[in-house]
């Protein structure tokens, strides 16, 4: 791992079945793995680069599938080419991207919002920014546009409290 990110081009598979109903489960599932940022291969089965931190998350999300009535299994795998691992990396830091250009493009625009609303904005986003980077494997380069966004927001959040308790 360098930077926190993963590099090893080890992948951490998760293959499930889960009942249709309740379908409590499956959403609840749902949710997490949204929170993961997985990327879903097929149905069944979805990958995170491995780390410790994924593999714990995967073998939980597992434990939850089997407590739910349903049937899972994790895996340890490596892509037999660069070009596969590549292809399926790809989608991992679009969606990734797609997150930081948002928070870039709500920071920008928060730049005009008033004083009180201003400083929720930076909160909001900064939230939102930790959350993406728990999901962020590659580092696209979208995510240092939005840390400079969200800092430009933080000097004007800055500046303008420092001018008013003066």
């Amino acid at each position: 791992m360098v930077d926190g990110r993963a590099t090893s081009g080890e992948w951490v598979f998760l293959t499930y079945r889960l009942p249709r109903e309740p379908s409590a489960p499956r959403l609840a599932l749902w949710r997490k793995f949204k929170r993961l940022g997985v990327l879903q291969l097929a149905d069944g089965l979805v990958a995170l680069p491995a780390d410790v931190r994924t593999r714990e998350q995967m073998e939980w999300a597992a434990e939850e599938i089997e407590e739910a009535g349903g049937s899972a299994g994790v895996w340890l795998a490596r892509p037999a080419t660069s070009t596969l691992e590549r292809s399926v990396i790809a989608p991992l830091n679009e969606a990734r991207a797609a997150e930081y250009a948002e928070i870039t493009e709500q920071a920008q625009s928060a730049r005009n919002a008033a004083g009180a609303e201003r400083t929720r904005h930076l909160r909001k986003l900064r939230a939102q920014m930790r959350q993406t980077e728990r999901r962020d494997f590659f580092g696209p380069p979208e995510r240092e546009q939005a840390r400079l966004a969200l800092r430009d927001l933080a000097d004007i959040v800055h500046k303008v409290s420092t001018e008013v308790s003066s």
